[in-house]
């Protein structure tokens, strides 16, 4: 096994924080790992958002795993995968984490709701929860499958983004820890950060918590390493957010310019395109061995 859980491990021991870029192909990937973060989130909203689809569970997992096999290829960071649901019950969750760790993961997240999802933060979503037990299973079975020691296993708690309290996302927190989960991704749909820190300061667990602050974009890492328990913030959508607004200001200035004169003086050159893809050791390699 590749082992690069260690490394999420090891850099949340020694800097107290590791910072996780999502990502939806490779390239985004190997962008996210030149800028220095700590490592990628294999992301279904934004490889559903990719595809055109909506976050409902309609990208299959072979669709995410090859993806994550993809970048797993061309980043050396390691990959936490976004598996939703585990792609259905307990035994489902085996099979995946099976899958997932040959093909590089380092870790994998999983949501305490029903098959299919809907997306967290959608407005007025449907927002239903498995049983606590149910999903105590789903926990025990991916601890128990995996290979590596060091492949993290992470509970993503819901019962926030479902209206359903406090108190119920601490039960569901400290159920998840008992059934063996190494962190708990506490999630909030809230405009300010305050929902969140309200639980971690009540939080009396053990494992450290993982936070994504896509709604609650004031909750800064100084404000993060404040509250002492959480370990990884996962930025969960920012690569295909920030490609999209991209294009669509490219393709509306190539229509209103008649023409690519003037945005071809802004957008990256053909030659740094050349670099990202490895032109230079497929050059090198052609001297080498074409005869």
């Amino acid at each position: 096994m590749n082992g690069k859980g260690h490394l999420l491990r090891d850099k949340m021991a020694n800097s107290g924080l590791v910072q996780i870029m999502a990502a939806h192909s490779p390239l985004s990937a190997l962008l996210a790992q030149e800028a220095g973060f700590d490592g990628i989130w294999a992301s279904g909203f934004e490889l559903s958002a990719l595809y055109g689809l909506a976050d409902v569970s309609l990208i299959s997992m072979t669709q995410h795993l090859d993806m994550m096999r993809a970048m797993a290829e061309r980043v050396d960071l390691p990959i936490v995968a976004d598996i939703d649901t585990g792609f259905g019950n307990a035994i489902n969750v085996i099979h995946a984490v099976q899958q997932y760790e040959r093909a590089g993961a380092s870790a994998v997240v999983i949501e305490d709701k029903s098959f299919p999802k809907v997306t967290s933060l959608v407005t007025d979503g449907r927002q239903e929860l498995l049983r606590i037990e149910e999903f105590q299973g789903k926990i025990e079975a991916a601890c128990q499958t995996r290979k590596d020691a060091g492949f993290l296993v992470v509970a993503r708690d819901e019962a926030l983004i479902a209206g359903l309290g406090e108190q119920e996302a601490l039960k569901r927190a400290a159920a998840y820890e008992e059934a063996g989960a190494d962190m708990v991704l506490i999630h909030s749909k809230r405009k300010t950060p305050d929902e969140v820190e309200s639980f971690v300061r009540a939080f009396k667990g053990r494992v450290p918590l993982v936070i994504v602050p896509t709604a609650y974009p004031e909750m800064t890492t100084e404000r993060i390493r404040a509250l002492g328990k959480i370990k990884m913030v996962i930025y969960g959508n920012h690569a295909i957010r920030a490609a999209v607004m991209a294009m669509k200001d490219v393709f509306a200035a190539i229509l209103k310019d008649g023409g690519i004169q003037n945005v071809d003086r802004v957008i990256v050159s053909v030659e740094e395109i050349f670099r990202l893809q490895g032109m230079d050791k497929v050059r090198a390699d052609e001297k080498r061995y074409l005869r």
